[in-house]
C-alpha cells in the first residue's frame, strides 16, 4: 500500500498542472497568455541564481560624516579648593581691567568657564588668560554654569556672532563679544 501511494504523489501533484493546461482558452493577439496555478509565463524564470550571480554588481555609496563637539565644563570642586588654597592670605593689590580680544579665540585653549553676575561667562585658558564672552540679548549665563558643548569648526577657533554653545541644560546662545582680562597693579 506504501509503494501504491509512493508511485501515485507524483501524478497527484502533476495532474492539476495538466487541468489547468486544458481549461486554458487560447490568448487573443496583443493579450498576454492566462496565468496557470499562479504562475505568470513572462515573467523572469525563478531559478535564475546562475544567472543573477554573473551579472554586474550594483554598487550605492553611503556617506559618514562625522562631527565633532568639544566640551567644556567648570572645575571640580576639589580642584577649585586645591586653586583657593595656594591664593595668599593677604588683600591682593592687583585690580583686573578688560582690555579688547579678537572676533575668535582657539576652543581647544578653554579649560574651564563660570558665568557671572552681570550675565557674562569667564573663560579661562590654557595660556592662564582669563576671557569674558558677552552672550546675546535673551541669554542667561546662568544656564552655563554645568558647562556648555559646541562644535568644532574647521578653523578649531571659536567665533563671535557664528558659532552656538549649547548648555547641558539644553539652551543655546551665540557670543556678541570678547574682552580679555589684564590685571593692572594698583
Amino acid at each position: 500500500m506504501k509503494r501504491l501511494l509512493a508511485l501515485l504523489a507524483p501524478v497527484a501533484l502533476v495532474a492539476p498542472l495538466f487541468a489547468g493546461a486544458q481549461d486554458a482558452t487560447p490568448a487573443r493577439p496583443g493579450q498576454s497568455a492566462p496565468q496557470v496555478l499562479g504562475f505568470d509565463p513572462d515573467s523572469a524564470p525563478p531559478f535564475d541564481l546562475l544567472e543573477r550571480s554573473r551579472s554586474p554588481r550594483i554598487q550605492h555609496q553611503v556617506r559618514i560624516e562625522g562631527r565633532v563637539v568639544i566640551r567644556v565644563s567648570p572645575a571640580s570642586s576639589v580642584r577649585r579648593t586645591e586653586m583657593l588654597s595656594e591664593l595668599p592670605r593677604r588683600r591682593m593689590s592687583t585690580r583686573f581691567e578688560e582690555v579688547d580680544h579678537g572676533d575668535c579665540i582657539d576652543a581647544e585653549s578653554i579649560i574651564g568657564v563660570q558665568p557671572t553676575n552681570d550675565n557674562r561667562l569667564l573663560f579661562f585658558t590654557n595660556t592662564r588668560q582669563i576671557l569674558a564672552a558677552e552672550l546675546e540679548d535673551g541669554c542667561s549665563a546662568r544656564a552655563y554654569y554645568a558647562g556648555f558643548f559646541v562644535e568644532r569648526s574647521e578653523d578649531r577657533r571659536l567665533c563671535v556672532a557664528r558659532d552656538r554653545l549649547q548648555s547641558r541644560a539644553g539652551g543655546t546662545c551665540q557670543i556678541e563679544d570678547f574682552s580679555r582680562l589684564v590685571a593692572v597693579a594698583n
